[in-house]
């Protein structure tokens, strides 16, 4: 039977906890695996009946987990895609996939598919509340900037997610008052009422298209951040309009939800119209403070008082100020605790300025529309950018366009330089080569090393170099973080010793 056709017995002050949970399936055994597990095996013999985990690809890790918890009531399959078997509820891990056998497999045998995180929301107390960020680009930012307001004004708040604590282990551990949630596409994809209190919707651009099959599936899967609110709630909903596909979004939310409380994010000229015709719920900058009309208007301070560099991380700002504002945090606290942020790592990081050149690690930089924000937040015609790594095959037209109008120089290197030479026109580039194109020189090289070198040979005093690859990392590094501290140790190790 499916589970929304019964009417589960619910234990009271929780958001949507069944007294039963009966027989459950665990897909995947990463970290919110593991979460999933940990809690579940609290409950054996008195909600939880039992446990069977699909452990995916072997691991050491995995390995050691399964060995430590298997036993009775908790069975452990590895490499195992043909489930068997019926289970009253499934949790299914991020990094599987809705277009997958094993997800497919997992649907069949079980009543309802959840994912990690959505079992926390309906496991933790009714009266936390919850706020969710997501988008494509500056999530990590806007969350770890809500909840550095929130915690720094006093609330008890926790950043929950993707970044900080496993959300069901935090609910299980660490109960907090606010819940403060990165949520990815692969987690919205398997979202059944899940409702935060407040939302965030970021910029939306493609990304994660291999995942979902498609970028109109990626944005089906983003727009479930609100698909699980009654007309009549009154959730804070942000919105960046600055984006088209989010300014819809949020349109068509704005039409079925008439209690809610909206905030449009606007570019400078549009903030200053809405102010001129006084409306409800416009958030931007204005004569230079970032400024948010929310139940009456809220200065939140200075635009140049951010230590955070580009106009994607004042759309951060803005975002996380009127969370914070929707949550009661005071004006002045809000101003305070946004200027006292600072940058993140891999994310338009600052290490170090060397014979007046500055360099910038934005490893986290590994999509199109991101690099091309990096790229913006500096002086035209500064910028000496690294471009390269894994290529995601996205449309590089827009990078190209933003490099001209913004770089003094682009390295093409890694796995994707022969795609990204040629679309700046330099197809016939070999490594260690040059040439001017479009207005731009244009440089080739093997691996990142190569081009860290090349882009500080070049470099003068009052230049940038900037590493925003617009491409994964794994042609070279596990991951965007060790190609960051790659870089930076790099950096250090090769300019670090010149005279500042």
């Amino acid at each position: 039977m499916n589970a929304a056709e019964t009417t589960p017995i619910l234990i009271p002050g929780k958001n949507f906890a069944p007294a039963r949970l009966g027989r459950v399936l665990v897909v995947g055994l990463g970290k919110s695996g593991m979460a999933a597990v940990s809690y579940c095996e609290a409950l054996l013999g008195t909600r939880v009946e039992s446990i069977m985990v699909s452990a995916g690809t072997r691991t050491a890790d995995a390995e050691a987990f399964a060995a430590a918890h298997a036993g009775d009531g908790i069975e452990f399959r590895f490499e195992y895609e043909d489930i068997e078997g019926a289970f009253d509820v499934c949790i299914v891990s991020p990094g599987i996939s809705d277009l997958s056998a094993l997800y497919a497999s997992a649907k069949r045998a079980s009543a309802e598919m959840l994912s990690e995180l959505e079992f926390a929301w309906r496991e933790s107390d009714a009266n936390a509340r919850w706020v969710a960020i997501t988008g494509t680009n500056g999530k990590t930012t806007t969350t770890s900037l809500i909840a550095h307001i929130l915690t720094s004004a006093g609330v008890r708040a926790h950043a929950v997610g993707n970044i900080g604590e496993v959300a069901l282990t935090c609910v299980r551990s660490n109960p907090q008052d606010v819940y403060v949630a990165e949520i990815s596409s692969f987690q919205l994809a398997t979202t059944s009422r899940f409702s935060p209190d407040v939302a965030v919707m970021l910029n939306i651009t493609p990304d994660h298209v291999e995942w979902h099959g498609s970028f109109e599936r990626y944005v089906e899967a983003k727009a479930r951040l609100f698909a699980n609110y009654e007309g009549d709630s009154r959730p804070t909903a942000i919105f960046d309009c600055t984006n088209d596909i989010t300014r819809e979004m949020c349109d068509t939310f704005a039409s079925t939800h008439p209690n809610a409380r909206i905030v449009r994010m606007q570019t400078p000229e549009e903030s200053a119209a809405a102010a001129a015709q006084s409306l409800s719920g416009a958030a931007g900058v204005r004569d230079g403070h970032l400024v948010a009309d929310l139940c009456g208007l809220h200065d939140l301070g200075p635009e140049d008082a951010l230590q955070i560099k580009g106009f994607h991380n004042v759309l951060n700002a803005l975002a996380a100020g009127c969370a914070a504002i929707a949550l009661g945090v005071s004006d002045s606290d809000v101003r305070r605790f946004l200027t006292d942020f600072a940058p993140l790592e891999h994310r338009i990081e600052p290490c170090g300025v060397f014979d007046g050149v500055s360099w910038y690690n934005d490893s986290k930089g590994t999509n199109v529309d991101s690099t091309v924000k990096a790229v913006s937040a500096f002086a035209p015609g500064s910028v000496i950018c690294l471009l390269g790594g894994h290529d995601k095959g996205t449309d590089l037209a827009p990078l190209v366009q933003a490099a001209r109008r913004g770089c003094k120089a682009v390295v093409c290197y890694g796995e994707a330089r022969a795609r990204f030479l040629a679309a700046f026109g330099a197809a016939d580039l070999a490594d260690g080569e040059s040439q001017s194109a479009g207005g731009i020189l244009v440089m080739a090289a093997p691996g990142m090393r190569e081009a860290t070198r090349a882009a500080g040979a070049f470099a003068s005093p009052g230049d940038v170099v900037l590493l925003s690859p617009a491409c994964s990392s794994f042609d070279e590094f596990t991951s965007y973080g060790q190609r960051g501290r790659v870089f930076k140790a790099l950096v250090a190790a090769e300019f670090g010793s010149h005279e500042r």
